[in-house]
């Protein structure tokens, strides 16, 4: 079942959240750095990422700020009572007219494979659509391999990459 989060989750989501970054460097994208959720390191021309001291702190900041925000939501998926996923959106107008974003799709390891990740995602981008947006975009850590496969069968294509100033 999917369903619209709520304030009830939040430790949920920041658990689930916290332990696969810490378990999965990889999903490590320019956005949990910028937030400070994430810290990285260059060494011989190698980057690594991973959690950061208050990681778990600003990642907090984050997440209670969608609750509160008309342009944003927030999806899971459970099971048995037990959330197994969730989809952050948002609408931003920063542009010449305003585009969605999907800002984390994660789903639990034990749950991936049975179509959980893309009913999450196939509900965001309901949402969006409700709301008139078809613009749609959404960032993964650069060795996020199978995150990127995921997307792309679903119809999203590859249109940058982001670098940082080391």
């Amino acid at each position: 079942m999917i369903r619209t989060a709520s304030a009830d989750d939040l430790m949920t989501l920041k658990d689930m959240f916290w332990s696969h970054i810490s378990a999965h460097r990889e999903y490590i994208s320019h956005g949990e750095l910028q937030m400070g959720v994430a810290d990285m390191k260059v060494s011989g021309g190698k980057t690594e990422a991973g959690p950061s001291p208050d990681g778990e702190r600003y990642w907090m900041k984050y997440i209670s700020g969608k609750f509160s925000s008309p342009d944003a939501e927030i999806f899971v998926a459970e099971e048995g009572g037990k959330i197994t996923g969730f989809c952050v959106t948002e609408i931003t107008e920063d542009g010449a007219k305003p585009f969605g974003v999907i800002c984390d799709v994660l789903v639990d390891e034990s749950s991936r494979g049975a179509g959980t990740g893309s009913r999450l995602l196939e509900t965001a981008l309901e949402w969006l659509r409700g709301r008139g947006i078809g613009d749609v975009y959404l960032e993964s850590g650069k060795n996020n391999t199978a995150a990127h496969e995921f997307f792309m069968h679903r119809g999203f294509v590859h249109v940058s990459d982001i670098f940082r100033l080391a």
